[in-house]
């Protein structure tokens, strides 16, 4: 499965950045927002991308402290 960012003119959808897939491919397409600026530039469409990657998950996850230790659980099978 892909996930791809695009515009959607009314007519087209015009991929943020550049697709690397081949052949025929079931799609489904959701309209997340009206676009605020159009960005053409690929290179400025993938700083665009970055930049809203980064950071957008601050606060929403988390780790406990005792990730990596052992569960009791599986304490019979790590012997």
């Amino acid at each position: 499965m892909y996930a791809v960012k695009a515009i959607y003119d009314g007519v087209n959808f015009k991929p943020r950045h550049p697709i690397s897939v081949s052949g025929k491919y079931e799609v489904v397409i959701t309209f997340l927002e009206p676009v605020k600026e159009e960005t053409t530039n690929t290179e400025q469409a993938k700083k665009h991308l970055r930049s809203e990657f980064i950071g957008s998950w601050k606060d929403k996850i988390w780790m406990s402290e005792d990730f990596n230790e052992p569960l009791d659980e599986m304490k019979e099978y790590m012997e």
